[in-house]
């Protein structure tokens, strides 16, 4: 079995497990370094994607730029309280660069693979513009779910500031989505001839984001966060069906 194929079976079985383990609060303390494995092996899957998608010189650039740029616009946050608020991590997410877990990079990797699987369908054929906007919208969607869960149930982080949503500054989804669109449009200058939408890997990121999505909606459903799983569900429910109808028209060899 190729390394690729292992790593995305090794997620979907970490992927289970979590879901288990966090759905019923019985993570045990001694296992808190999963979050980093889990971490780590979702945004390898966003990695192998993009070489797979685009060959190994450009998916191992896109994925490095990813990374980094991430972590760079997540140290902005922690240490000046820029783009994303002023808040800090609770939890120890392993090695720091900058002051910020490298899975936190990882993470990013797998939110903008999967924003960018689902809007190059969308935005088939379309301008530039429709293509960055889409993918930076799907990725904002992701972090609506993720970040009241990370942070009212599991205090993986806090933020000094107040909100109705939550507590979640309003300048942290801005930051998602400023980080966000400035990577989907290196992406697309930098693979826009490439774009294609075909490969068992696409199909793959696109489960990825419909079971991260799933996860996060699941927890919050369990812990009673009914604005962040109405609003979530219904956008992720109408983002699903216009891909799957632009999917639907494109043409066909």
């Amino acid at each position: 079995m190729k390394i690729d194929q292992s790593i995305y079976y090794f997620f979907l079985f970490w992927y289970a497990c979590g879901v288990v383990l966090l759905s019923f609060d019985i993570l045990p303390p001694a296992l808190e370094w999963a979050n980093v494995v889990f971490l780590i092996a979702a945004g390898l899957i966003g990695g192998i994607y993009f070489v797979r998608s685009y060959g190994t010189s450009k998916g191992l650039s896109i994925s490095a730029i990813i990374v980094f740029f991430s972590i760079f616009a997540e140290h902005l946050g922690v240490e000046y309280g820029i783009l994303f608020g002023d808040y800090y991590y609770t939890q120890d997410f392993g090695p720091k660069l900058i002051g910020v877990p490298i899975a936190i990079g990882f993470a990013w990797l797998m939110v903008i693979a999967s924003s960018h699987a689902l809007a190059k369908v969308i935005a088939y054929k379309k301008n530039v513009l429709i293509y960055v906007l889409t993918g930076s919208l799907l990725a904002v969607l992701m972090d609506l779910i993720i970040d009241p869960v990370a942070y009212e149930v599991k205090e993986y982080w806090v933020w000094q500031a107040e909100s109705f949503y939550y507590n979640i500054p309003f300048s942290n989804f801005a930051g998602w989505f400023i980080v966000a669109f400035i990577l989907h449009a290196v992406i697309y200058f930098l693979v826009h001839s490439e774009m294609n939408v075909s490969g068992i890997w696409h199909s793959r990121m696109v489960l990825v984001f419909i079971l991260m999505q799933a996860m996060f909606i699941l927890l919050a459903l369990i812990s009673k966060l009914w604005l962040a799983v109405s609003v979530t569900l219904v956008l992720t429910a109408a983002s699903l069906a216009v891909y799957y109808y632009s999917l639907k028209r494109l043409p066909h060899d």
